[in-house]
């Protein structure tokens, strides 16, 4: 008697799991690798900050010494 060892079902699955594994890491290897060179970027950029003066307070004046 032969045996029918026919176990391709089971590879099926597998299959579309890998092929989905794969189609990711393309598609996160494309926004790596190329999404930062297709970024516009500024030729210049002009960061100006100002803040307003503060000061430290007046001390009084010191006591004249005894003697």
């Amino acid at each position: 008697m032969t045996e029918n060892t026919n176990s391709s079902g089971g590879n099926t699955g597998l299959a579309f799991i890998v092929g989905g594994v794969v189609v990711v890491l393309a598609i996160v290897a494309y926004f790596v690798f190329a999404g930062a060179a297709a970024a516009p970027r500024p030729d210049q950029v002009d960061i100006n900050v100002k803040l307003p003066e503060v000061s430290a307070p007046a001390l009084p004046a010191a006591p004249a010494p005894a003697g």
